[in-house]
């Protein structure tokens, strides 16, 4: 189970980097057919790993649950991806300039309804 949590965090090391390298290298006014989604993918990739390190840290940390590492990597990685998910549906709504606090909060709640409905 350790090779896949060096797996994640080398990949959360690759994703910082790429989204750094997006922000600072392209430049969405000369090429917006790329920079966009180029943005939008490294935002999903850096916010999912660093999110599922997160929540993997913590249920270790906070034991609430008898379950194995396997268990918890899996649940975690779910709930890094869930969470990067409605930050970039949150930063599209952004710029598309539909975006209001409520509409975030309910895209976040969503979210948090449907990792309740999967917990066992």
């Amino acid at each position: 189970m350790t090779t896949l949590l060096y797996s994640i965090i080398v990949a959360a090391l690759l994703s910082l980097t790429s989204l750094i390298a997006v922000i600072l290298r392209v430049s969405p006014l000369l090429s917006p057919a790329q920079a966009l989604p180029a943005f939008f993918l490294s935002v999903f990739l850096s916010i999912a790993t660093l999110m599922t390190l997160g929540f993997y840290f913590l249920w270790k940390w906070f034991p609430f649950h008898a379950w194995d590492e396997g268990k918890i990597l899996a649940v975690s990685l779910r709930q890094g991806l869930f969470i990067a998910s409605g930050t970039v549906i949150v930063i599209l709504f952004h710029l598309l300039g539909i975006l209001n606090w409520w509409i975030a909060i309910m895209i976040y709640v969503v979210f948090l309804l449907i990792e309740t409905a999967l917990q066992q």
